[in-house]
């Protein structure tokens, strides 16, 4: 069965609504989403590294979609898009700007997780006119990443086992070990859990899927320079705008860091809100889907009631 059936199936059993499968022509490739729901601003949701975006937002989509049109975007390689070599941040800042432009009606509220988060914040500097609003879920920092620091040298690592255990075909045991807790965070019933963990295996079954853990490592630390690059003289445009910041998974010198970095950037426009979880893993999507869903609502409806944020 097709990726896009298992993952439609899966998210169908989550989203009485419905799921919609819907794709983009980029040159000779596809990239695709899931949709649930209707209305305008359009939210537009970007995973973490490696991660099926169409997955990875199982918990946050339901809430949004009771409200307003919610896409779920796989970057080109992950999920349901096709893969696109070799890998460049100004291809995936275009692809997201592209899936922005086709499923906005004029401007969207933009949603990322970790490097997600990041390439969301380039995707609005550089297109400031499509955004509407911003929430940014632990994410990414081009100074906090720059520092030699274990995470990097652990995505890097991870990579390699990843594509190492595809060969040997043990994959799809550590899939479904990796994803159980959060399949079992979203449904009590096991028969839907066993569903949401075949479609994340069906998400790294091709090997340019697995590779894509490493892929976007790698890409990650080589673009560093690019972002700063991209960032120098520019600010991102003055629009609702929430980061939340995780506590937990690394050491405390590190978490502090990563919070001053997401509270300067919550500071940064007048309409900026930056919230601290207590007991939040880096995994903050599926930690604690209500809260992001919930700044989520807040900032679809901020500019209609002419309300701050903080």
């Amino acid at each position: 069965m097709p990726t896009s059936d298992l993952v439609v199936q899966a998210l169908g059993k989550l989203m009485p609504g419905g799921v919609r499968r819907g794709q983009l022509r980029r040159g000779d490739r596809a990239v695709r989403w899931v949709e649930a729901g209707s209305g305008s601003p359009t939210v537009v949701l970007d995973a973490a590294g490696g991660e099926p975006g169409s997955l990875a937002w199982a918990g946050v989509m339901p809430i949004v979609a009771a409200r307003t049109r919610v896409v779920a975007y796989d970057r080109a390689g992950t999920g349901a898009s096709d893969p696109v070599w070799p890998l460049a941040l100004d291809t995936q800042v275009d692809d997201l700007t592209a899936v922005i432009r086709a499923t906005g009606n004029g401007s969207s509220v933009m949603v990322g997780h970790s490097w997600g988060g990041l390439l969301a914040q380039l995707a609005a500097l550089k297109h400031p006119e499509l955004i509407a609003g911003l929430v940014l879920v632990d994410p990414a920092d081009e100074n906090f990443l720059a520092v030699p620091r274990e995470g990097l040298r652990h995505g890097i690592a991870l990579g390699e086992a990843v594509l190492e255990q595809h060969a040997n075909g043990e994959l799809a045991n550590t899939v479904r070990e990796t994803f159980r807790p959060f399949a079992q965070h979203l449904t009590d019933d096991r028969q839907v859990q066993a569903l949401i963990l075949d479609a994340y295996v069906s998400c790294y079954e091709a090997q340019s899927q697995a590779r894509m853990v490493l892929g976007e490592h790698q890409l990650i630390i080589e673009s560093l320079p690019l972002i700063r690059q991209a960032r120098a003289g520019r600010t991102l445009p003055d629009v609702p705008l929430v980061v939340f910041s995780a506590t937990t998974d690394t050491s405390r010198h590190e978490r502090e860091a990563w919070t001053t970095f997401h509270a300067d950037l919550a500071a940064s426009v007048p309409n900026g809100e930056h919230i601290v979880l207590a007991d939040t893993s880096h995994a903050t999507n599926q930690d604690r889907p209500a809260e992001v869903a919930e700044a989520i609502n807040r900032v679809i409806e901020g500019p209609r009631l002419g309300f701050v944020l903080h």
